[in-house]
C-alpha cells in the first residue's frame, strides 16, 4: 500500500499542476483577447476621425500601449486617451464605450464640431473629461452625473447653448467644473450645491443670469470662483465669508448690485478679487484690509461711494489696486504710498481730492500710475520712478501744481507721460528726448514756460507730442519734425516765434501738425509736402507770409488744411481743390488775390473759408470784375516793395498817387488788416477749446491710447495698459484701460 500511495502522489501533483496551467493559460488567453479588443476599438475610433496632419498614422504598427496619446495600466488595458492639440475632427464613435478601463479622455484643442457624442458622457469609469477649445455646439447631453468617479470636467471654449447640465450635481466627486467661454444660459442649477468637493468653478463668459444661489457659498472646498462676464444680478451673499479656502474670486462684468459684503474680509488665503464692471454700490468695506494674502484688488467700473479706506494700506502683498470709474471722494490715503509691492495704481475718474502721497513710488516697484480725471492737487511726487520701473504716468484732468519733477527725465522705463490739463508750471524738463522708450508726451493745458528743449528732437521713440496751451516761447527746435517715429506734433496756443521748421528729412510718419495760435512768421516750407502721411496741417492764427506752397496740392493724405488768419499772399494754387484726400480747407483772413479755382473742393467751399481776402474773386465768391485784377495787382506790387530796391522809388510814387486818388480805399485796407490780421476784432473770440478740434476726425491716424493698446485691465493685469479720457462705459472704458 505504501508503494501504491507513493505511485499516486506524482499523479496528484501532475493533476494539480495541469489544472493550474489550464487556469493560467485561460487567464492569459482572456487578457490577450481583451488587449486585442482594445487595439481593434482604437483602430475603429481612428477610422471615424479626420486626421489631416497624420498624427495617428503610427496606430496599428506596434503594441497599442505605445501608440500616440494612449495610456495603459500594468495589464495592458487602456486607461487614458490624450489626443489634445492634434487638429482632429470627425466623429467619436460608440466604440469608445468598449474601452472598459477608460478613466481619462482629453480632446482639448482640436477641430471637432457639431453636437457632443453621447458616448463621451456615458463612460461610467471616467475620472476626467476634457473637450475644451473645440467647436462643439448644441445642448450639452445629459449623462455625466452617472459617472460616479468623475473628478475633472472641462468643456470651455465651445459653443454649447441652453441650460447648464443639471445632472452634474450628482457627480459628487467633482473637483473641477469648467464651462467658460460658451453660450450657456439660464441660472446656476441648485443641484450644484451637492458638489462638496468642488475646488474650481469656471462659468465665465456665458449668458448666465439670475441671482447667485446661496448653496454656491456652502461649497467650502472652493479655491477658485471664476463666473464673470455673465449677466448675474442681485447682491453678493454674505455667506461668501464661509469659503475659507477661497484664493481667487472673479465676478467681473455683470449686473451685481448692493454693497460688497464685509464678510469678504474674512477669507485668510484670498489673493485675487475681481469685481469690476458691475453695479456694486456703497462704500468699500474697511474689512478688506484684513485680507493679508491679497495681491490683486480690482473694484473698478462700479458705483462705489465714500472714501478709500486707510485700512487698504495694510495689504502688504498688494501688487494691483484698481478703483477707477467709481464715485469715490476724499484723499488718497498716505499709506498707499507705503505699500511695499505696489506695481499698478489706478484711480482715474472719481472725485478724489488733495495731494498724492509724496512717498508714492519712492520705495515701491511702481510700474503704472493713473489718477486722471479727479480733483487732485499739490505737487507731483518726485520719487514716482524710484524703482526705475515706471512705464505709465497718467495725471491729466486734475489740478496738480508746481514743476514737473526733473527726476522723470532720467526714468528710462517711461513709455507714456500724460499730464495735460493741470496747473503745472516751470520748464519742460530737458533730456526727455533721450528716454529711448518714451512714446507719448502730453503736457498741454498747463502753465509751462521757457523753451521747448532741443533734445526732444533727438528722440527715436516719440510718436505723440502735445505741448499746446502753455506759455512756451522762443523758436521750435529745428529738427523737431524729423523724429522718425513722430505721428502727431501739437504746440498750439503758445507764444512761439520764428518759422515752421523746415528740416523734414525724417517726417515719414507725421500725420498731424498743429502750430496754430502762435507768433510764427516767414514762409510755409514747401518741404512739408514731402511728409507723405500728413493728414492734418493746422497753422492758423500766426503771421506766416509768402505764398501757399504749390506742392501741397499733390499731398496724398492731406485731409485738413487750415492756413487762416495769417499774412499769406499770391494766388490759391490752381489744383489745390483737387488734392487727393482734401476734405477741409480754410484760407480765410489772409492777403490772397486772384480768381478762386473752380476745381474739386473749391467748387463747393464755404465762402467763410475764403473770407477776409479782398483780392479773391470768382468761384463761390462774387465774379471777378475788370477792376478786381487791378486791385490785386496793386496789392502784389505793395507786397514786393520790401524786396525790389531797383524799382522802389517807382512803386512808392505809385502808392503815393494811389493814396492821393483813393485814400478811402487804402484806409479801408489798413483798418481791415489791423482788425483781422493783427489780432483785433471778432476773430479773438474764436478761442480753441483744446487746440485739436480741427483734427478730431483724424485722431485715428495717430492711434489714441485706447486704440493702440486696446482698454490697464489689459488682458494681463500687471501689464495692463490704460484708457483714453472717454468715460467709464462700454468700449471707451476698455480703451482707456488699454491705452492711457
Amino acid at each position: 500500500s505504501m508503494a501504491s500511495e507513493e505511485s499516486k502522489a506524482p499523479s496528484f501533483f501532475l493533476l494539480v499542476f495541469f489544472s493550474l496551467s489550464l487556469v493560467c493559460c485561460a487567464g492569459a488567453s482572456n487578457g490577450a483577447a481583451a488587449t486585442g479588443d482594445d487595439a481593434a476599438m482604437l483602430l475603429a475610433i481612428r477610422a471615424s476621425l479626420v486626421d489631416t496632419l497624420g498624427e495617428l498614422r503610427g496606430w496599428g504598427s506596434a503594441p497599442h500601449c505605445g501608440w500616440k496619446g494612449v495610456r495603459c495600466d500594468d495589464r495592458g488595458a487602456i486607461t487614458g486617451l490624450d489626443l489634445a492639440g492634434l487638429n482632429l475632427s470627425g466623429a467619436v464613435p460608440d466604440d469608445v464605450l468598449g474601452l472598459s478601463a477608460l478613466t481619462s479622455v482629453v480632446l482639448r484643442g482640436n477641430a471637432f464640431a457639431g453636437e457632443l457624442p453621447a458616448a463621451l458622457v456615458s463612460i461610467p469609469t471616467l475620472r476626467e473629461l476634457d473637450v475644451s477649445d473645440n467647436g462643439f455646439a448644441g445642448r450639452f447631453p445629459a449623462g455625466l452625473g452617472s459617472c460616479a468617479s468623475l473628478a475633472h470636467f472641462n468643456s470651455s471654449g465651445n459653443n454649447f447653448v441652453g441650460p447648464l447640465p443639471a445632472d452634474l450635481g450628482n457627480a459628487t466627486e467633482l473637483e473641477t467644473l469648467d464651462v467658460r467661454g460658451g453660450f450657456f444660459s439660464g441660472t446656476i442649477p441648485e443641484s450644484y450645491g451637492r458638489l462638496r468637493k468642488l475646488k474650481f468653478l469656471g462659468l465665465a463668459g456665458n449668458n448666465l443670469s439670475g441671482a447667485l444661489p446661496a448653496v454656491l457659498f456652502e461649497l467650502t472646498a472652493l479655491e477658485q470662483i471664476i463666473i464673470g462676464y455673465n449677466e448675474f444680478t442681485g447682491p453678493i451673499p454674505a455667506a461668501i465669508g464661509k469659503l475659507k479656502n477661497l484664493r481667487y474670486l472673479d465676478m467681473a462684468i455683470g449686473g451685481l448690485e448692493g454693497p460688497i459684503p464685509p464678510e469678504l474680509g474674512r477669507l485668510p488665503v484670498l489673493d485675487t478679487v475681481f469685481l469690476y464692471g458691475n453695479n456694486i454700490g456703497g462704500e468699500i468695506p474697511k474689512e478688506l484690509g484684513n485680507l493679508s494674502s491679497l495681491v490683486m484688488l480690482d473694484l473698478s467700473e462700479n458705483a462705489l461711494t465714500g472714501a478709500i479706506p486707510p485700512e487698504l494700506a495694510q495689504l502688504a502683498h498688494l501688487l494691483l489696486l484698481n478703483l477707477m470709474c467709481n464715485r469715490l471722494k476724499g484723499d488718497v490715503p498716505a499709506g498707499v504710498g507705503e505699500l511695499p509691492r505696489l506695481e499698478v495704481l489706478q484711480l482715474w475718474n472719481n472725485s478724489l481730492t488733495g495731494p498724492l502721497p509724496l512717498s508714492l513710488g519712492a520705495a515701491q516697484p511702481l510700474q503704472w500710475l493713473d489718477v486722471s480725471t479727479n480733483a487732485l492737487s499739490g505737487p507731483v511726487p518726485a520719487g514716482l520712478c524710484g524703482s526705475g520701473n515706471l512705464t505709465g504716468l497718467i495725471l491729466f484732468n486734475n489740478a496738480f501744481t508746481g514743476p514737473i519733477p526733473t527726476s522723470l527725465a532720467t526714468c528710462s522705463s517711461l513709455v507714456r507721460v500724460r499730464a495735460h490739463n493741470n496747473r503745472l508750471n516751470g520748464a519742460v524738463p530737458t533730456a526727455l528726448g533721450r528716454l529711448h522708450r518714451l512714446d507719448r508726451l502730453e503736457l498741454a493745458g498747463n502753465g509751462l514756460s521757457g523753451e521747448i528743449p532741443d533734445d526732444l528732437a533727438l528722440s527715436t521713440s516719440l510718436s505723440f507730442i502735445d505741448l499746446s496751451r502753455n506759455r512756451l516761447r522762443s523758436a521750435l527746435p529745428p529738427r523737431i519734425l524729423s523724429i522718425p517715429t513722430l505721428q502727431t506734433f501739437a504746440a498750439a496756443g503758445n507764444e512761439l516765434t520764428g518759422g515752421v521748421p523746415d528740416e523734414l528729412g525724417g517726417c515719414r510718419a507725421l500725420s498731424a501738425l498743429d502750430l496754430s495760435g502762435n507768433r510764427l512768421s516767414g514762409a510755409i516750407p514747401a518741404g512739408l509736402a514731402s511728409c507723405q502721411q500728413l493728414a492734418s496741417l493746422i497753422l492758423r492764427r500766426n503771421s506766416l507770409a509768402g505764398e501757399i506752397p504749390r506742392p501741397f496740392a499733390t499731398m496724398p493724405a492731406l485731409s485738413v488744411l487750415d492756413l487762416s488768419n495769417n499774412l499769406l499772399s499770391g494766388e490759391i494754387p490752381s489744383n489745390l481743390g483737387s488734392s487727393p484726400a482734401l476734405e477741409m480747407l480754410s484760407v480765410a483772413h489772409n492777403n490772397l488775390t486772384g480768381p478762386v479755382p473752380a476745381t474739386g473742393l473749391l467748387r463747393t467751399i464755404s465762402p467763410n473759408d475764403l473770407a477776409g481776402n479782398p483780392g479773391l474773386c470768382g468761384g463761390v465768391l462774387p465774379p471777378c470784375t475788370a477792376s478786381a485784377p487791378r486791385a490785386s495787382a496793386s496789392i502784389l506790387r505793395r507786397s514786393h516793395v520790401k524786396h525790389n530796391v531797383a524799382v522802389g522809388w517807382a512803386i512808392r510814387i505809385s502808392v503815393a498817387l494811389l493814396v492821393a486818388c483813393g485814400g478811402a480805399l487804402f484806409l479801408g485796407l489798413v483798418l481791415y488788416r489791423r482788425r483781422y490780421v493783427n489780432g483785433g476784432g471778432c476773430c479773438d473770440d474764436a478761442v480753441e477749446d483744446d487746440g485739436r478740434s480741427s483734427s478730431t476726425a483724424f485722431q485715428r491716424l495717430s492711434f489714441t491710447d485706447a486704440q493702440a493698446l486696446a482698454c490697464v485691465k489689459e488682458d494681463n493685469i500687471v501689464g495692463q495698459q490704460v484708457k483714453q479720457e472717454v468715460g467709464c462705459d462700454g468700449i471707451g472704458a476698455q480703451n482707456h484701460k488699454e491705452s492711457t
